[in-house]
């Protein structure tokens, strides 16, 4: 029976390039351009044949470039769905020219990445939107890919980076060899425009210097356009090109990543590998004693030696937790690939140490989980505190995937799940608007300490004035003069002009609407701002 961790362990069946099913041309698939050798690693990888790119794929990138010159300059919106929909066709083209299927997986991860290009649409915040974006170009390569195994899942990942350069020389190459019908009348017209195009511009801004009604006409008829956005616009055009064709060229023939040789690591003799993960799962098991005894009361002999109270206790020691959680899973990779494997009773005994250390990591990652929340409860949420909460949930997630995948006789579904979960976990955390969900939590701790005690009630506002538009709902309900300063930097932000509808987001609008009907306060007195009156120092802003 094989080792049910060999899921977690990128050494999977090999087959050479030509003998796997999908290197083998299709019936029906356009003639391809011949490929290079690749370097030897990742000869393995490369695919067998790539279809050239068409006109139609020129076309849809050059359009797509269009629209992101002029979408994208304003800033981030629903501009982000539409500008993903175009990439989808041109990549959508190449792949139907190479003659490749929709499968269940390339739909996920393609549903996936529509997902979190909405997040800029719902929300504010610009440092969600970020991993957002980041997340969803790395969905699109992976739905191009298609891969099942550990380098199959991880290697495409950033596979829009490397394929930029390429791209553009695969399109080169590909309209060169192409003939092109008419090219002897269409080309000597083009360089005419060209020309042509060249002395209007010239001796028009000339004349329209030297005479006002030339100015005037000429201005009539050019259109409207500011001289200071072509570099920005010119750069998003080549953004959105360069783009397009890198996806398009995946989609003509991407890397089999799944075939890449990993040789496994020597194995270790049983008492060499067994006894460090033996004696790091006493240790483990001691602390897991430990933080039971303090969560059940009996913790007066501990907290006595320890010479901490009970809430310095349970706030103490969170990142050393967090970094404890990501050393294991380092810990299970190599030690799974070092793990002895000949007999059976070598994989058992991997099986159950490697189960157990994975067991007991989700001990730690709950007593990480209750001191951040702890912190929390004493403290107030903020954007750090959120998102690491966030990631050691996701980690716990991935324990509990790993002990899974050890029970399990077939464990090829963990490479994708695994990255499954953390992309959900990325959109969940973007579409969930996570300034919003700061403002409300610390919002609902001060009402909740004016009722049960006006006098010694407070709000950090520094944890709250530094947010965006999507804190405005929750922010609104303060007092005075906590409202106005809290929502001070957040007017600012949002300026006195609207964005358009494509750059802009229903969070914003919504702040706009809140602002609009009730302006901020600046001062009640004369030479204090609202700051001052809230007890929020000027040096603290």
């Amino acid at each position: 029976m094989s080792n049910p961790y060999d899921a977690f362990d990128p050494y999977g069946p090999y087959r050479p390039a030509g003998t796997h099913p999908q290197s083998r041309p299709g019936p029906g698939r356009a003639p391809g351009v011949a490929v290079p050798s690749p370097p030897a690693w990742l000869a393995p990888s490369a695919p067998e044949r790539r279809v050239g790119a068409t006109p139609k794929i020129l076309l849809a990138a050059l359009l797509t470039g269009l629209l992101t010159a002029w979408l994208l300059y304003d800033g981030l919106g629903p501009n982000l769905l539409l500008l993903g929909a175009a990439t989808a066709v041109g990549a959508g083209i190449a792949a139907r020219t190479a003659g490749r299927r929709i499968r269940p997986w390339t739909a996920v991860w393609s549903l996936l990445a529509l997902a979190l290009l909405a997040v800029p649409a719902r929300w504010d915040a610009g440092w969600p939107a970020v991993p957002a974006v980041v997340g969803a170009l790395a969905l699109a390569s992976l739905a191009l890919h298609g891969g099942r195994r550990w380098p199959g899942v991880l290697f495409p990942l950033p596979g829009i980076v490397w394929q930029l350069v390429s791209s553009v020389v695969w399109v080169w190459e590909s309209m060169d060899r192409r003939p092109l019908p008419g090219r002897d009348r269409i080309v000597p017209v083009l360089k005419a425009l060209g020309v042509a195009a060249a002395l209007l511009t010239v001796f028009g801004l000339l004349f329209a210097s030297a005479d006002a009604a030339m100015a005037d006409l000429l201005g009539g008829l050019s259109p409207d356009l500011d001289l200071d956005q072509l570099p920005g616009r010119g750069a998003l055009f080549v953004l959105g090109t360069v783009t397009v064709l890198g996806f398009a060229h995946m989609a003509a023939g991407p890397r089999r990543w799944d075939r890449t040789v990993i040789r496994p690591g020597r194995e270790r003799r049983r008492l060499e590998w067994a006894l460090p993960l033996i004696a790091l799962n006493l240790m483990f098991g001691v602390f897991a004693v430990i933080q039971a005894v303090v969560v059940l009361g009996g913790a007066d002999a501990v907290l006595s030696n320890t010479g901490m109270s009970r809430s310095e206790y349970a706030r103490q020691g969170f990142w050393q937790l967090s970094v404890i959680t990501v050393l294991t899973l380092v810990v299970v990779a190599v030690a799974n690939r070092w793990a002895p494997r000949t007999t059976v009773a070598d994989r058992r005994v991997a099986r159950i140490l490697l189960g157990l250390l994975c067991l007991l990591a989700l001990a730690v990652v709950a007593s990480a989980l209750g001191r951040m929340w702890f912190y929390v409860d004493a403290s107030g949420l903020t954007r750090l505190r959120l998102w690491v909460l966030v990631v050691e949930v996701w980690l716990g997630a991935v324990f509990l995937l790993l002990i899974a995948a050890g029970l399990t006789r077939r464990a090829g579904w963990l490479p994708r799940v695994v990255v499954l979960s953390g992309m959900l976990t990325v959109a969940v955390y973007g579409l969930m608007g996570p300034d919003a969900i700061v403002a409300e939590q610390n919002v609902t701790r001060y009402e909740q300490a004016l009722r049960d005690d006006p006098r010694t009630a407070a709000i950090d506002l520094r944890n709250v004035r530094g947010l965006s538009a999507d804190a405005v709902p929750a922010l609104d309900r303060l007092p005075e003069p906590q409202r106005s300063c809290a929502l001070q930097l957040i007017g600012q932000g949002l300026g006195a002009e609207s964005k358009p509808w494509y750059a802009t987001n229903l969070a914003a609008t919504r702040a706009r609407e809140i602002l609009a009907e009730r302006p901020r306060v600046d001062s009640t007195t004369v030479g204090r701002t609202a700051c001052d009156q809230a007890g929020l120092a000027s040096e603290a802003w």
